[in-house]
C-alpha cells in the first residue's frame, strides 16, 4: 500500500516537472518578448543611423555648393568692378598713340610759323608747308585712315552727303558726284565722315 503511494507521488511529481519545462511563468514570457523586442530594435537601428549619415552628406554638400557659389560670385563681381575700369581708362587714352605720333608734326607747324615771320621766299615756305602736310598724311595713313575717292562717281548715300543739285553738264553725269566740297574718310574700311559733294541732276 505504501509503495503505491509512493509511486503515485512520485509520478505526480514528474508530471509537474514536466509542465514546468513546458509552460513558462508569466515573468520568463515578459523576458522573451523583451529579448525579441531589442532584437527587432537592433534591427532597425542600423537604417536610421545610415538615414541620419544621409542627411548629413546631403547638408555639407550643400553647403560646399553655397560656397563655391559665393566665391563664384565675388570673383565675377570683381571681374565687373576690373574690366569697368579698364574700359573707363581705355576711353580716356585711346586716342593716345595718335596724339604721340602728331606730336612731331604739330612741332614743324609751329617751326614753319616762325620761319614765316621772317621769311622772304616764298617758295621755301611753301615748299615747307606741302612737306608738313604729306608727313601728317603719311602719319594718318599708318594709323588707317584713307581718303573717300568720291569725284566722278555715282551718289551713294551711305557715303555721300548731298549739298546740292546742279545741272549735269552731260547725260553721263547725271545721278554721280560733280564735285567735292568736303572729303570723306575711312578709318579701317569704316566710314568715319561722309564726303560732302555737289550732284549732277
Amino acid at each position: 500500500m505504501f509503495g503505491y503511494k509512493r509511486k503515485n507521488q512520485q509520478k505526480q511529481q514528474e508530471n509537474l516537472e514536466n509542465q514546468n519545462k513546458n509552460e513558462m511563468n508569466p515573468e520568463q514570457e515578459d523576458i522573451k518578448e523583451t529579448v525579441t523586442d531589442n532584437k527587432a530594435t537592433e534591427g532597425t537601428e542600423p537604417q536610421t543611423s545610415e538615414e541620419v549619415s544621409v542627411e548629413d552628406k546631403l547638408r555639407a554638400e550643400l553647403a560646399e555648393a553655397n560656397d563655391k557659389f559665393l566665391r563664384l560670385y565675388a570673383e565675377f563681381d570683381n571681374y565687373k568692378r576690373r574690366t569697368s575700369k579698364e574700359r573707363v581708362d581705355l576711353l580716356q587714352t585711346a586716342g593716345k598713340d595718335v596724339i604721340v605720333d602728331m606730336l612731331p608734326i604739330l612741332d614743324d607747324f609751329e617751326r614753319a610759323l616762325k620761319s614765316m615771320e621772317t621769311a622772304t621766299d616764298v617758295n621755301a615756305v611753301k615748299e615747307g608747308v606741302t612737306l608738313v602736310h604729306n608727313k601728317l598724311r603719311t602719319t594718318l595713313t599708318n594709323k588707317g585712315l584713307k581718303e573717300m575717292e568720291s569725284k566722278g562717281k555715282v551718289f551713294d548715300a551711305d557715303l555721300h552727303e548731298a549739298i546740292t543739285n546742279i545741272p549735269a553738264p552731260s547725260e553721263d553725269l547725271k545721278g554721280k558726284v560733280i564735285d567735292e566740297v568736303e572729303k570723306g574718310y575711312y578709318l579701317n574700311d569704316k566710314v568715319i565722315r561722309f564726303a560732302k559733294v555737289i550732284v549732277g541732276a
